[in-house]
């Protein structure tokens, strides 16, 4: 069928039923969506008497499925109006008349239409597609392992709608089921090409159709042959969200850069007296030495930290690049407009009191006075932001000078102070850190735009409890990881959004499920937790890209080399498979009672030589292409030694331009702390008492590197 026949049918049909007040279509319409979109899915037909239920089994030639056509029964096993394998005319007479009893019992009003006769499909592997609105990404597909008992083991995968051939046939190995996809115990595997195409095909009918608000194909029946959708439901939705205002990147650039790289800047509130928020701003602006006009504004007041205070914002001289606002809410409008009448392109709104409490219009109608003038807000409710390089430090909060390339939001308050402690501790030089509270308008997507082109960062790191608009974040993030790492750690692991879903897909499109998905999908790092999002931050900069996916582990304690070993299988590395000769020049530097293989156990015994010895072989040897060192804390090779005979050695190959990222596990006593900070500080990612995290780091890496099509396969 052609794309604008396709179209038309499909329109007519979803209007017709919006026109008769109904939200689910019945299966023959059903069948309608998915003949126009090439669903493939059984012969069938609906019988409107006993007669013609005959009819139409004899013609199938078989024994066929019958199904009550009701637009008020949606669940029809529940109903018991589904009868399998029926053949002959006197049993299609008898499940006839059964279904038509067994619905009238379930919903005596129900309105029916006939009962569905079906061809019966073979026997096959049963999976489920589907699509639905997720209320943060829109339009989804999702795919897994189908029939009744699809709710229980929950295996299904998620992508962005509409989805690509390729892509959905990826979503075939994305679940833990994959293996039985591809024939298990001397079982043929299924036709993957086939169940794809309905995967995409599905996919593009939603995005086709927005107030398509769920669609489930299950189970399709897949087999050597092909996959055929036994059953089809669609959903319609309510009512379609409100657009949200959209800004291209050229105009989000313009109004980012006047942000974070500011000429001029108003504080709205501010005072002379300690202890307030608007003194608070003022001194950390004056005191962290920022270059640019600072502005006080305050009605009461002449002089604010030696500097000329003005009754309203309006009364500044010059043109103004960001407002930031140290008042109760109950003021904000009414100085938000005069922000607006001196056209100052960015506020940033402190304050809170808005929607977090409940005073959603009082949000609302500073959003509105904002997109009146054309203001981008960054909060309310927010601690303010940094911008290091510009020496700016517009908060209340403790000041951060130590400039560097990891830039970092938060949407929490607390959070970002945990970030700049973190930072501190560790020496983590920051571009940026930026609170994002409410995100009445200025989010990630923003955030993202703006550091994918800032030349001061490079790496980006986001703790959030949600995404406003999650297509804007993924097309932000997708322009954004193929030059620097994007990690996020997402909040809240809930599957509210499955609450009241109306098909299959719906109830197992739970929150989490789909952010991780769809967060893999876009190339995003998702961090388990806060100190793992801190330290991938941290560490991502500092490695190398790997070049190829052989990882080999030298360790001088055979127990780290397993908890290493295991670390390496659970974040996704491949430990090499050492070739004979390579292991023949391992053992040519370790003691006949140690281990060459992988891990290459050199003992703890063994002096400087024997550390510098190997690490160099791993370094030198092309088919290696990262290392992982495990040291254990001896006499005869002490902490610092260990550490200065790594870095220089590193060093060396990174100055004739072998560079490999190398991450090393720590154990002994407090010397190896030292030992760590000087590895690191010299680009090897290294911890004491843990063999995780140096692994965990060097898997992220890789997971970024995949994602930014540096290696081979996916995220």
């Amino acid at each position: 069928m052609m794309a604008e026949d396709r179209e038309l049918t499909v329109r007519s049909l979803l209007d017709a039923v919006r026109a008769e007040g109904r939200a689910a279509l019945t299966a023959p319409e059903g069948k309608v969506l998915a003949d126009a979109y090439g669903i493939a899915v059984p012969g069938e037909e609906l019988a409107t008497d006993v007669d013609e239920a005959v009819a139409y089994a004899a013609r199938f030639g078989g024994p066929v499925v019958m199904k009550i056509v009701s637009p008020d029964i949606l669940h029809k096993t529940d109903a018991g109006g589904v009868v399998v394998g029926v053949e002959g005319a006197s049993d299609v007479r008898a499940a006839f008349c059964r279904i038509i009893e067994n619905a009238r019992a379930y919903d005596a009003n129900a309105r029916i239409e006939g009962v569905q006769v079906q061809e019966l499909l073979p026997q096959g592997q049963e999976v489920i597609v589907g699509a639905v609105t997720d209320p943060t990404f829109g339009k989804i597909v999702a795919f897994g392992l189908g029939g009744v008992l699809v709710e229980v083991f929950k295996d299904v995968t998620f992508r962005l709608a509409p989805v690509s051939a390729d892509e959905a046939l990826s979503m075939l190995d994305s679940i833990r089921s994959a293996e039985i996809l591809r024939g298990v115990r001397g079982q043929a595997g299924v036709d993957r090409w086939a169940i794809a195409e309905q995967i995409r095909r599905v996919s593009q009918l939603i995005a086709d159709f927005p107030e398509i608000a769920e669609v489930d194909l299950n189970p399709v029946i897949a087999t050597p042959q092909g996959a055929v959708a036994a059953d089809i439901r669609v959903i319609l939705a309510e009512k379609q969200p409100p657009p949200r205002r959209k800004y291209t990147r050229a105009e989000i650039l313009i109004s980012m850069r006047r942000l974070m790289e500011p000429a001029s800047v108003a504080v709205i509130g501010a005072s002379n007296e300690q202890g307030k928020i608007g003194n608070s701003v003022m001194r950390n602006l004056v005191d962290g030495g920022f270059a640019g006009e600072i502005h006080p504004v305050n009605p009461k007041a002449d002089d604010i930290l030696g500097r000329k205070a003005y009754k309203s914002v309006t009364d500044v001289p010059g043109e103004v690049d960001v407002a930031v606002f140290a008042i109760p809410a109950k003021f904000v409008a009414s100085a938000l407009e005069e922000v607006g009448r001196k056209n100052i392109p960015n506020a940033v709104l402190i304050p809170s009191g808005f929607a977090e409490t409940g005073e959603v219009a009082l949000q609302d109608e500073i959003v509105a006075i904002a997109e009146r003038y054309g203001i981008r807000l960054l909060g309310p409710n927010i601690y303010g932001y940094y911008s290091t390089w510009q020496d700016l430090c517009a908060t209340f909060c403790t000041p951060y000078d130590v400039k560097g390339g990891v830039a970092l939001t938060s949407q929490s308050g607390g959070i970002g102070m945990a970030i700049l402690g973190f930072a501190r501790t560790t020496k983590t030089g920051v571009s940026a850190i930026v609170g994002l509270g409410n995100k009445s308008d200025l989010d990630e997507d923003d955030l993202l735009t703006w550091f994918g082109e800032d030349p001061h960062t490079d790496c980006i790191a986001m703790h959030l409890e949600d995404l406003k608009d999650g297509r804007a974040f993924v097309e932000a993030a997708r322009a954004t990881v193929p030059k620097k790492p994007v990690v996020v750690l997402k909040a809240g692991r809930t599957a509210a959004g499955a609450k009241a879903a109306g098909s299959h897909t719906g109830a197992l499109a739970g929150d989490d499920a789909v952010y991780d998905d769809i967060l893999k999908q876009a190339g995003v790092i998702r961090a388990p937790g806060l100190n793992d999002m801190l330290e991938y931050a941290r560490g991502l900069p500092v490695l190398p890209a790997p070049k190829g996916d052989n990882v080999v582990i030298i360790t001088g304690a055979g127990g780290s080399g397993v908890l290493l070993s295991d670390a390496v299988t659970d974040n996704g590395l491949t430990l090499m498979e050492i070739p004979p000769d390579l292991d023949e020049a391992f053992r040519k530097f370790i003691p006949p009672f140690g281990a060459a293989g992988n891990p290459v156990d050199i003992t703890g015994g063994e002096p400087p030589s024997t550390y510098e010895a190997t690490i160099r072989l791993g370094l030198e040897d092309p088919r290696i292409h990262a290392l992982v060192l495990g040291y254990w804390h001896t006499i005869v090779t002490p902490p610092m030694v260990f550490a200065e005979l790594t870095a220089r050695v590193v060093a060396e190959f990174r100055e004739r331009g072998i560079e490999k990222p190398v991450v090393a596990s720590l154990a002994g006593d407090v010397e190896v702390e030292e030992a760590c900070q000087y590895l690191y500080e010299r680009g090897v990612v290294a911890y004491p008492y843990t063999t995780e995290k140096p692994v965990a780091v060097l898997g992220a890496k890789y997971r970024w590197a995949r994602a930014a099509g540096l290696l081979g396969g996916g995220s």
